[in-house]
């Protein structure tokens, strides 16, 4: 089986091991049936949980590549884009901003963060402007489903609408003005195992009416 670069880059390691089990050295004659195990979206989407402490193992620039990659296949209205990535890995700027934001504080021990920002330049004119928001945040839901495809964890720290957090973020990161900061995603390996929050809740679900 030959793969290309860019395939291998984007499969999971458990992935690739398996495709390399399966490759010229096993032997002949011999059977094996080796599956490629992936989790399918709906998997990922009930095992992502809310990650707030990190190992010291470095995240990588290419599987931070790969998150940034995710959040902009979301859906955008009209098709605008509106959004902006600072993907910040060095650790006086982490600390800069886990020190100044109370409810950032985790970005200090992350070994990278991914700040997603709305682009009020790219965005729409008048009230449409404002679809901005619900863009971004398809962007950063993408970027935590990604997260936990990859093994790795991440949560959601929220900047906007707070205009306190907002100016803090800004001067840290030195954001122009049409640039606002939705949130910061700290992202790097689960210091322990956590468990999904069951948020099932029949009772509020409508079928056709109120």
């Amino acid at each position: 089986m030959k793969l290309t670069g860019t395939l291998i880059y984007l499969l999971p390691l458990s992935a690739i091991l398996t495709l390399t089990a399966c490759g010229p050295s096993a032997s002949r004659g011999e059977t094996q049936e080796t599956e490629m195990k992936t989790k399918t979206a709906i998997e990922v989407i009930h095992e992502r949980s809310s990650i707030r402490s990190y190992t010291d193992e470095p995240v990588t620039r290419e599987q931070l590549e790969i998150l940034v990659r995710a959040g902009m296949a979301a859906p955008s209205a009209t098709n605008k884009q509106p959004w902006q990535f600072v993907v910040v890995d060095d650790k006086e700027t982490l600390h800069a901003l886990g020190a100044d934001l109370p409810t950032s504080r985790m970005v200090q021990g992350a070994p990278a963060a991914i700040i997603v920002c709305g682009d009020l330049e790219l965005a729409a004119d008048g009230w449409l402007q404002q679809y901005w928001i619900q863009d971004c945040s398809a962007v950063s839901q993408n970027i935590l489903l990604a997260i936990t495809d990859l093994g790795l964890g991440g949560v959601w720290t929220s900047v906007y609408p707070a205009e306190n957090r907002m100016e803090i973020v800004s001067g840290i990161l030195g954001l122009p003005e049409h640039i606002v900061p939705l949130n910061i995603i700290p992202v790097g390996h689960p210091a322990a195992e956590a468990t999904p929050m069951e948020k099932w809740d029949p009772a509020k679900v409508h079928w056709n009416q109120w």
